[in-house]
C-alpha cells in the first residue's frame, strides 16, 4: 500500500509531527535514535532510510554498525547512551520506562530537549509501524 497516496492527511500530519519533534535536537542524535528504534521494530525501510541520513549528517560507519550493540560499544557518549536507553524503553513500552532510564536521560537533557527527544522516539515508532504494516520496500524513498 502507498500510505501517502491513500491517507494523505494522516501522512502529512505525521510528517508535521516529525518536523516538530526534530527541532532543537542534534541531527546525528536524531538519526541514532531513529535507527535504533527501527532495529527494535524490524523496519528494514526505516533502517535503510535513517542509516543513509545518518551518514549525510556526518555519522561514521563504525558507530552505525555498533548501534545494535550500543550497550557494549564504547563509541557513544553518555548523552547518546541515555538517549538510546530511553529509545529502547519507549519503543518497548509494554515493559515500561524504568525510573532510572528516565532519570538518566533527564540528567543529560533539559526538560524542553527531553520532550523533543521523546517526540522523536514516538514519531519514529509511528513511522516504523506504518512502514512495516504497509510493507514499504527499503531503498524506495
Amino acid at each position: 500500500m502507498n500510505f501517502s497516496a491513500v491517507a494523505p492527511q494522516v501522512f502529512k500530519a505525521v510528517l508535521a509531527l516529525d518536523a516538530a519533534a526534530r527541532r532543537g535536537v542534534d541531527p546525528v542524535l536524531v538519526e541514532l535514535v531513529q535507527i535504533r528504534a527501527s532495529q527494535i521494530n524490524r523496519c528494514a525501510y526505516c533502517i535503510d532510510y535513517h542509516t543513509t541520513d545518518a551518514r549525510k549528517a556526518g555519522e561514521t560507519e563504525d558507530r552505525i554498525y555498533q548501534l545494535s550493540a550500543w550497550e557494549e560499544a564504547s563509541v557513544y557518549t553518555g548523552r547518546e547512551r541515555a538517549a538510546l536507553a530511553l529509545t529502547e524503553a519507549v519503543t518497548r513500552l509494554p515493559d515500561g520506562v524504568p525510573d532510572e532510564v528516565y532519570e538518566q536521560a533527564a540528567e543529560h537533557f533539559a526538560d524542553e530537549e527531553l520532550a523533543q527527544l521523546v517526540a522523536v522516539i514516538l514519531t519514529v515508532n509511528a513511522w516504523n509501524r506504518m512502514n512495516v504494516t504497509t510493507r514499504k520496500t527499503p531503498g524506495t524513498r
